[in-house]
């Protein structure tokens, strides 16, 4: 089958949080947060070493909402459940569909950091893809030095399957290395 031919939810819920897809009106809280957390940011994200202007981010996630339509790339952006603030912007990414891979990605409104938010919507979201899109292997990538990230993966039940070494670069030129975190079956199911 064709991935846009596929029917899936574009909206699921965890404890404090709804997750959804992305709407083009969600650039609004989408900028401000990358404005407010964009020191955070930076040494991680190679778009927050860009300029964020709001037609930028504007197009971005009107770019987005359109890819998670078209299947070719399925953002998420996850929302306080009480107050319906935006707090983090997630998502399946470099999606094989034959494989049934997916890799999640996620950032988060630096206000909302250190309170579990992260591992939750990692949980909802790897949860997600086995239960509705019969995910075979779910991954997280993230710079070795990233020790929150990495707690992360850990914390939602991924394990550390090796490092990829000088596998990318950072602006002033020095290689970095990543962790490849995996699950190939959902942990909450056990």
């Amino acid at each position: 089958m064709e991935p846009i031919l596929l029917t899936f939810p574009h909206q699921f819920e965890t404890e404090r949080l709804v997750i959804r897809a992305p709407k083009p009106e969600d650039w609004q809280p989408l900028y401000k947060a990358m404005q407010d957390s964009i020191n955070e940011l930076m040494p991680w994200l190679p778009f927050a070493r860009q300029e964020q202007t709001e037609s930028g981010v504007k197009k971005t996630t009107k770019e987005a909402y359109l890819n998670f339509l078209a299947r070719e790339d399925l953002r998420f952006h996850a929302f306080d459940k009480e107050s319906g603030e935006f707090i983090i912007s997630s998502g399946l990414h470099r999606i094989n569909w034959d494989v049934r891979k997916f890799e999640i990605g996620y950032w988060i409104d630096t206000k909302h950091r250190g309170k579990g938010y992260v591992t939750e919507l990692v949980k909802g979201l790897t949860a997600f893809a086995f239960r509705e899109l019969d995910a075979n292997r779910v991954e997280i990538r993230c710079d070795t030095k990233n020790g929150r990230s990495k707690a992360v993966a850990e914390r939602a039940g991924f394990e550390l399957e090796g490092i990829l070494r000088n596998d990318d670069i950072e602006e002033n030129g020095e290689l970095r290395d990543t962790c490849v975190f995996a699950v190939i079956e959902d942990p909450e199911s056990n």
